[in-house]
């Protein structure tokens, strides 16, 4: 996918679908690590879509010297704004994930994780969506 040329908003949303579908198989396939470190870099795609459309940009509530690049800044605004919910603990998961980034965590139940992730993407419009309508998934992706 060239991300770059679909732009800036649509790169980042068809990132984030990817990745959720490249992400759940992972941890389906027991690659929990891989698996958790795919589905930020989906809401990392999701969350800056979200706020690369100019109009929805305007709509966010941003604290003076915010830096929208960060993403625990970008979910904070997002949460402020009312787009999301703020049920979901960012902080712990962006700890997870430098967690995973550094061993593997066959025996972490993500189920939970799993849902909550979906339901942010569902609050940014990202899901639901048809996985056919996705390119084909490359057999040699870990």
């Amino acid at each position: 996918m060239d991300e770059q040329g679909l732009g800036p908003i649509k790169g980042p949303f068809q990132r984030a679908r990817l990745h959720m579908r490249g992400g759940k198989r992972r941890l389906r396939q027991g690659k929990i690590s891989a698996g958790i470190v795919t589905l930020y870099d989906a809401l990392e795609g999701a969350m800056r879509s979200y706020s690369a459309d100019p109009a929805r940009l305007r709509t966010l509530t941003i604290k003076e010297g915010e830096d929208l690049n960060d993403d625990k800044a970008l979910y904070a605004a997002l949460v402020r704004s009312g787009v999301l919910d703020g049920k979901f603990d960012f902080a712990a998961f962006d700890r997870l994930t430098e967690r995973a980034l550094n061993q593997e965590m066959a025996n972490y139940d993500y189920g939970v994780l799993l849902s909550e992730i979906e339901s942010i993407m569902t609050q940014l419009g990202v899901m639901p969506f048809d996985e056919n309508e996705l390119p084909p998934e490359d057999p040699a992706t870990f």
